[in-house]
């Protein structure tokens, strides 16, 4: 796979940019005469991709994005170019409709919250007027859904901060409400103009990754403003390097960082704490793999810790990007699936953590966090999804009293089944569990392991099976296969992988298994088939 867009890495149609700058040229007015902030930039951002523009203080990359919105101060004009967002060109198109784009489907999410937000209106209310201005919801409705918002946003405890004043939160909790406001109308571009750089480097990470996944899950586009090359290396598919108003170089990022054309390019590199001590690197996580896991049956992929299994496992549901290969579900090409492609892919393949204790929401009750698929797809109505909770932890042998109760008053094994009745909701065809029983006593996990099975026998479910315990695999897999590095070194089913493994490496793993032994030879595999025979 390529960076290139013209080879739609991200899945969407991306023939022609979503925003596309051609010789934009911005200056102010000033009191000792014009000064040319922008010169004749060209700019590119592709549906589903973060770009990122990057220079000193004074390069013209803020300028740059404030002229898109046309949000440049007084004194600031754009003197030529054009910048086509769809069928509108941003620079000449009329204030009245320029409104219409504005916040509806294009947000910025400004560097400073402190004075970005109103600080005389509650938090809430500064979310729910993006919605009642774009007709998006009404008085009545706009509160609870500026509440849905703020959670989406990663704000805890929303309903509380919706309530409160910006002075009253955190700088972080103050930068997700921006966040709030940006995507409360699901826009397809998203300005973030320095978004971080007032937060420690700990929250900056939360931040940008929880931008990251809300724009990945919706297949928006972000172009980040920033002067930390270090976090446009890590986040951006695309990088525009800007100096003195002028566009010096851009391309796809990890071309630029590799081989820097410009000098002022290969100056800020030099300059870049993050990146002198590291350069990017490519670290082959899963090389060349290839299996089929077929409906109603179990695939098994084991090997040790770093073998890859659990990176598949995050390819097949698309939570990772591949950069080379092929995945296929029911016969569609999800390799680079985004936005609605992706949504229903997750409606369709559904995931159960290692960690019964860590993965259900301890403020939820079970029957909330068993529904929460169903609300999030807006699957049936309030009694409906009732209903099917009943049913699902009636499935996995827990009583219907249950609903009401609490993760933290549950024991692992029960928690886990809660987390395969969530898995259930919505009727998959796929269930990626990924180590599923490691953390589960022995007798617990036989329990598990039998639910498992029963419910595949029902419902025709196709589970991705990932192990490092080939006791566990051999109870429940139809198919094996054996990773290592990255690579599969062998593949087959479980009766032959365990009486007659192939390769070195699968036989080290089995003579691992505490309280067995398995051949290291052909001829003490065949002595022992031999007297297993007789």
């Amino acid at each position: 796979m390529t960076d290139d867009p013209e080879n739609g890495e991200n899945g969407d149609d991306v023939s022609t940019p979503l925003l596309e700058i051609r010789g934009l040229s911005v200056s102010y007015r000033t009191r000792g005469g014009t000064v040319e902030a922008v010169r004749g930039v060209d700019l590119d951002v592709w549906p589903g991709q973060v770009t990122a523009v990057v220079g000193e203080s004074g390069s013209g990359k803020s300028t740059t994005a404030h002229a898109i919105t046309r949000l440049l101060s007084a004194n600031g004009s754009i003197d030529a170019g054009t910048v086509r967002f769809g069928r509108h060109d941003l620079a000449t198109l009329p204030e009245p409709e320029l409104r219409t784009v504005r916040g509806a489907r294009i947000g910025l999410v400004p560097q400073d919250p402190t004075v970005s937000l109103n600080p005389v209106k509650r938090i809430g209310d500064q979310v729910a007027e993006v919605l009642r201005i774009h007709g998006l919801a009404t008085r009545r409705s706009a509160p609870a859904e500026a509440i849905a918002i703020l959670d989406r946003a990663g704000l805890p405890d929303a309903g509380v901060r919706a309530r409160q004043y910006p002075h009253e939160l955190s700088g972080g909790m103050r930068q997700r409400a921006l966040i709030a406001i940006a995507i409360a109308a699901q826009p397809e571009l998203i300005i973030a103009d320095e978004p971080t750089s007032a937060l420690d480097v700990t929250v900056q990470r939360v931040i940008l990754d929880h931008l990251q996944h809300l724009t990945e899950e919706s297949g928006a586009a972000i172009l980040l403003v920033t002067h930390d090359l270090g976090v446009a290396a890590d986040r951006a598919q695309q990088l525009v390097v800007m100096s003195q108003g002028k566009v010096v170089e851009a391309g796809p990022t990890r071309d630029i960082l590799a081989d820097p054309q410009d000098d002022y390019t290969r100056h800020l590199l030099a300059s870049a704490p993050s990146l002198t001590t590291a350069r990017p690197r490519t670290l082959r996580a899963v090389d060349d793999i290839s299996f089929t896991v077929h409906r109603g049956r179990t695939l098994a992929l084991v090997g040790e810790s770093g073998s890859g299994k659990s990176t598949t496992a995050r390819l097949v549901i698309r939570l990772a990007d591949a950069t080379a290969g092929q995945i296929l579900f029911d016969g569609t090409d999800i390799t680079a699936a985004k936005g609605a492609r992706a949504r229903e892919l997750r409606r369709r393949a559904q995931l159960v953590y290692q960690n019964p204790y860590a993965s259900l929401d301890p403020r939820f009750s079970i029957g909330e966090v068993i529904t929460e698929p169903l609300r999030a797809f807006k699957v049936g109505d309030g009694a409906s999804r009732l209903t099917r909770a009943r049913e699902l932890l009636d499935r996995v042998a827990l009583p219907a009293a249950t609903l009401e109760r609490r993760p933290a008053e549950l024991s692992g094994g029960q928690r886990q089944r809660v987390a395969i009745a969530r898995a259930l909701a919505l009727s998959p065809d796929l269930v990626v569990c990924d180590e599923p029983v490691s953390a589960l006593d022995v007798s617990v996990q036989a329990q598990v392991l039998d639910l498992l099975a029963e419910l595949q026998a029902d419902t025709g479910v196709a589970y991705l099976f990932i192990s490092h315990d080939l006791t566990v695999v051999r109870q429940i897999a139809h198919q094996v296969v054996v990773m290592r590095a990255g690579r599969v070194v062998e593949t087959g089913p479980p009766e032959e992988l365990f009486t007659r493994p192939r390769h070195e490496y699968t036989r080290q793993l089995l003579s691992a298994i505490p309280g067995g032994r398995v051949p290291t030879s052909t001829a003490e595999t065949t002595h022992e088939l031999r007297t297993t025979v007789a």
